[in-house]
């Protein structure tokens, strides 16, 4: 952590006109990651039986950008907003711990879903081995490989502490400089979970494209409207290409600020570099919701049916609510006449009628709830008969209506 005493460190080194402009833009990151995130994993979760091997990278994606949302903008818009770090050391141990877990778990599931896609297209004998249960073997892997460099800095190997622009928290990159165990920490960390990760996933894609390039007749045999499976698995390479491109945009600059630190001349680093690579960063929340919900047609359709079927249970609730009878009031001479006939004549099913298209409903026609078919009971001396109310003459239709 450094020096405990010295509470410089956590406060804060830009301006606060610029830590003001970090808490509104976390905010805002916050929220739609929240949403995004959330809205994602709901739809994964309806859609649950459905979901492909390739798709639990998806999901897994997800709830690690969504376990950085919870964690991290909770306590770096308010620190931003009041121009210093407002919590203790502990705290910031936990903040730093969760950004590195949760970020570099993010990295290796993308690592891992390149692979995956590159088996699929260019291996398909082997690729359509693939199951459920090595997905979920692969998404195990990818949190205990996080873990391994989230839980080195709290044994010792390497440091965490205070961004150098004060307002969060993160791996102390200037501690390589005069601690040799630092120093390895660091060179393992930028090999191991940045060059290599981004490697694999250049690497992968270039054998997709030239995979599909290189044989035509192949891309019609893999990517056939016969073969569903394989023409899913080929959407998702697309996707998946777009959201490690995203991510890797996001967290480049701040790669970069964080080796120009770790092993150039930490006094030379601006803090205001570390402020504008951490905005980058913390906005690689947003692109995977983004572009599966967007983009890949059976979430974008299932969360149109979700959607919709929440929309006709509003109206319908809504219809029911507007169609309860009004309470009892005192009838007028003339109204008594009329009540004595619809004494003898009532619903049998007692429920309320919806005539018409509900104002709620946006769908043009769209009725409130289906109208049962009202029947009458005519009371005869001592006996009861129920016919239908549009079998009645029309003075009695006019009574009982």
């Amino acid at each position: 952590m450094g020096n405990a005493s010295d509470t410089a460190i956590f406060v804060s080194n830009i301006s606060k006109e610029n830590d003001f402009l970090m808490g509104s833009i976390y905010a805002i990151f916050g929220v739609l990651s929240l949403l995004g995130n959330s809205i994602l994993l709901f739809v994964a979760y309806r859609k649950k039986s459905s979901l492909k091997p390739a798709e639990f990278f998806v999901v897994n994606l997800s709830i690690s950008d969504l376990g950085m949302t919870i964690t991290l903008f909770p306590l770096a818009i308010p620190s931003a907003f009041a121009h210093k770090w407002l919590f203790d050391e502990l705290t910031c141990l936990y903040y730093a711990f969760c950004g590195v877990l949760f970020g570099l778990s993010s990295l290796t599931n993308l690592t891992v879903l390149s692979s995956v896609c590159c088996l699929k297209v260019c291996y398909p004998h082997y690729g359509n081995k693939f199951s459920s249960a090595h997905a979920c073997l692969l998404v195990v892997g990818v949190w205990c490989y996080a873990s391994i460099f989230a839980v080195g800095p709290l044994a010792q190997w390497g440091h965490y502490g205070p961004e150098p622009y004060g307002t969060a928290c993160c791996i102390n990159w200037e501690a390589p400089g005069h601690e040799l165990s630092a120093m390895t920490y660091i060179v393992c960390l930028f090999l191991f979970c940045y060059v290599v990760p981004c490697s694999i996933i250049f690497v992968s894609y270039i054998f997709i494209l030239l995979t599909v390039r290189g044989s035509r007749q192949a891309v019609q045999q893999h990517v056939s409207p016969q073969n569903k499976t394989v023409n899913a698995h080929t959407l998702i390479v697309k996707l998946s290409v777009a959201v490690c491109i995203g991510f890797l945009m996001a967290w480049s600059p701040y790669a970069v600020v964080a080796m120009w630190a770790a092993f150039g001349n930490y006094e030379t680093v601006p803090p205001m570099a570390f402020a504008l690579a951490a905005i980058f960063a913390k906005s690689s929340t947003l692109y995977n919701p983004m572009v599966y919900l967007l983009f890949k047609p059976n979430f974008r359709k299932s969360l149109c049916r979700d959607a919709a079927q929440c929309r006709r249970r509003l109206c319908a609730c809504l219809c029911d609510c507007e169609a309860r009878p009004a309470p009892k009031s005192s009838c007028t001479p003339s109204q008594r006449s009329n009540k004595e006939v619809s004494n003898s004549t009532r619903l049998s099913n007692g429920l309320p009628e919806c005539h018409g298209a509900c104002r709620h409903c946006p769908e043009t026609g769209a009725g409130c709830l289906a109208t049962p078919q009202r029947t009458a009971r005519i009371m005869t001396g001592s006996t009861h008969s129920e016919v239908a109310v549009s079998q009645l003459s029309n003075e009695l239709q006019s009574d009982f209506l």
